[in-house]
């Protein structure tokens, strides 16, 4: 049976690009929570601030997310750091495993991500 080797510094590579991710969904974060702010002072009409209320929460909720994706990939990080320090550049299965989940939830929340923004994108083009 052949075993994939994989090195220190691929997931290293994978981890800045997620970073540089993450920080430009918090860019559009503070963006899209200006623009809440500003509809807010424009509309009266109940339903609407309901709705300018739910998209609120749901930036919260995944600036949340952001900051607990951000510690993870830090941790990643300390661990692998601590890898090198010992000469291992090679990483064991169970590591490896961890990688793999954590790439497995950065697709879900990029998912997550992308349909928050259609959908708020959408209530902006009725309500503008």
């Amino acid at each position: 049976m052949k075993t994939e080797v994989i090195y220190n510094s691929s997931l290293h590579f994978e981890h800045k690009q997620w970073r540089s991710e993450l920080a430009f969904w918090e860019d559009e974060l503070k963006s899209f929570n200006k623009r809440l702010s500003e509809l807010v002072m424009q509309w009266t009409d109940k339903n609407v601030l309901v709705q300018l209320e739910h998209f609120q929460n749901q930036f919260t909720l995944h600036g949340t997310v952001i900051d607990k994706l951000q510690d993870d990939i830090a941790l990643h990080e300390i661990n692998m750091s601590d890898h090198s320090k010992k000469g291992e550049d090679v990483l064991n299965q169970s590591f490896v495993k961890k990688h793999m989940a954590f790439r497995n939830r950065m697709e879900t929340q990029r998912q997550i991500y992308a349909d928050l923004k259609k959908a708020f994108f959408r209530f902006l083009s009725k309500h503008i």
